[in-house]
């Protein structure tokens, strides 16, 4: 014990606390010896760098507890996703992941990511099944929509983009059952994207979005003031 926290920069005293709040898994035991390993090391540097950007140790201890929750890697790839054809997967370590979404990774969001399949765990880290969906994800989060929101609208744009899925599928086995699966995605992402890109020109025509600092649109006039 006296190794490990002076390997992580602390006391044994704070160790033990650490210990006693949850935030560090128990050690291996043989007899009366316990011993700890890098993965503890790695969970005490974690605890170190979320307290240096503002996280309470409550905080830390229910991250931790749906971080030891989540599906890992493997299960999440095996289980439902697969391996994605055209995602890049990316390796973050939990601080890496707070910055990205500074004050955003709540222990419920942190669940809702996993529950979606966007997050899952390997060893100390965790694995983001899209770099792209990751980057767009830290962008409207930059914008000021709340991680809550963007998680949200990304389970109602897996529903529909499962139906469109299926769609395509199913019309090209029906009137092209020689087509390609490396030729069918193509052609199905670019009448998705052209579809897409007109509806929000629609939509942005009916209820077009205020531009930062525009004064509010006055009410209606009241009674003249008689002279």
């Amino acid at each position: 014990m006296e190794e490990l926290a002076r390997e992580a920069g602390i006391t044994v005293r704070t160790l033990r606390f650490y210990r006693e709040r949850g935030l560090l898994p128990p050690p291996r035991r043989e007899g009366r010896i316990a011993w700890y390993d890098d993965h503890h090391l790695a969970r005490l540097r974690t605890i170190a760098a979320l307290l240096e950007r503002g996280h309470t140790l409550n905080g830390i201890a229910d991250l931790a507890a749906v971080f030891e929750s989540g599906r890992d890697a493997g299960e999440a790839l095996g289980l439902g996703l697969g391996e994605p054809t055209e995602e890049t997967p990316v390796r973050l370590t939990p601080e890496q992941l707070a910055d990205r979404f500074a004050g955003e990774v709540t222990p419920e969001n942190l669940a809702t990511a996993l529950e979606l399949g966007y997050l899952a765990t390997d060893g100390d880290e965790i694995v983001h099944i899209s770099r792209r969906l990751l980057e767009v994800s830290a962008a409207l989060v930059r914008e000021g929509v709340p991680l809550s929101a963007v998680l949200e609208a990304g389970r109602r744009v897996r529903v529909h983009a499962d139906a469109l899925a299926e769609l395509f599928v199913a019309v090209v086995g029906e009137h092209g059952p020689g087509t390609a699966a490396e030729r069918l995605r193509p052609l199905a992402k670019s009448v998705v994207d052209a579809e897409l890109s007109m509806a929000l020109d629609r939509a942005l025509r009916r209820d077009p979005p205020e531009a930062p600092g525009a004064p509010a649109p006055a009410g209606p006039a009241g009674p003249a003031e008689p002279v």
